[in-house]
């Protein structure tokens, strides 16, 4: 059993879960702050399972579309399904029944949580397909996370207000900007395979700047979000340490260092947004 449990969340990278939660569980802080919401354990808990099974199904059907791309591609050969350790059948019976539970759930929250639910799973899903046809695939991958602190907001108020959507602007970009430098090591095997990224579009110089504008944006979208709320010190550290997590990976992972994206890549992104949302919660929590 635990064995199972390994391979299905190596199979979506559970830990990856670090990168848009942090944000979602922000923009559920300020929803139950704005609106003098009393703390509700069982709606966090259905945020949560939100979460979790759209990721769940997002990535699992991502492994599933990609796997004979996945199967010649050197980097990605030894991924659960090409291996062997899951089959394409077990996969896709996961997807589906993490995509039932992710809409059960969203009616569990509200209506308007389930009336959204369709449209999520299509930007999370369609995702695994864009790189076939459009190199701003990582920008649908952005928008994928981007929902979660819409939706997170949503769950508590059933209404969206600029506060979570400045947040999904800062997830989108923020996003959109590490997945190129991440899809930097596929850029040769994606020009050979016909699939599109930014980085097999253009050279990986081009491919860099085009990410630090990205990360310009979000950079951008969370200041304002800082100034328009005027959400004091404890925001604005976090900020900081956000805006310098960023500035440190593009020194780290700048187009002459390639070799270096790998494990820690993760790990300085998931540090940005925990180390961010984490201040920013304090921030509204001393309001």
């Amino acid at each position: 059993m635990d064995n199972t449990l390994s391979r299905y969340a190596s199979l979506v990278k559970f830990s990856h879960t670090v990168f848009a939660m942090p944000f979602a569980l922000l923009a559920y802080v300020y929803a139950l702050v704005s609106t003098g919401t009393p703390f509700d354990w069982l709606l966090l808990l259905k945020i949560l399972l939100c979460m979790v099974t759209a990721r769940n199904a997002a990535m699992g059907f991502n492994r599933w579309a990609d796997r004979d791309i996945d199967a010649r591609n050197p980097r990605t050969a030894a991924r659960e399904i090409p291996a062997g350790r899951i089959t394409p059948r077990a996969a896709l019976v996961f997807v589906v029944a993490n995509c039932i539970a992710f809409v059960a759930v969203a009616g569990w929250i509200n209506p308007l949580a389930l009336l959204l639910s369709p449209v999520a799973l299509l930007v999370l899903l369609g995702y695994s397909l864009t790189k076939r046809f459009t190199a701003w695939s990582h920008v649908v991958l952005g928008l994928a996370l981007a929902i979660a602190p819409v939706g997170a907001y949503i769950a508590v108020t059933g209404t969206v207000v600029l506060f979570p959507v400045l947040l999904a602007v800062a997830v989108l970009t923020w996003t959109a900007g590490f997945d190129i430098l991440y899809s930097l090591q596929d850029a040769a095997f994606d020009r050979s395979n016909g699939l599109h990224s930014v980085p097999a579009r253009f050279t990986a110089v081009q491919s860099t700047a085009i990410s630090i504008l990205l990360h310009a944006v979000a950079v951008a979208a969370v200041a304002s979000l800082g100034a328009c709320y005027r959400l004091g010190a404890w925001y604005w550290a976090g900020f900081g340490l956000f805006t310098g997590v960023l500035l440190v990976q593009h020194v780290l992972y700048r187009p002459s260092r390639i070799d270096r994206i790998g494990a820690t890549f993760g790990l300085v992104n998931g540090l940005a947004s925990v180390s961010y949302a984490a201040m920013a919660v304090v921030a509204l929590l001393a309001l």
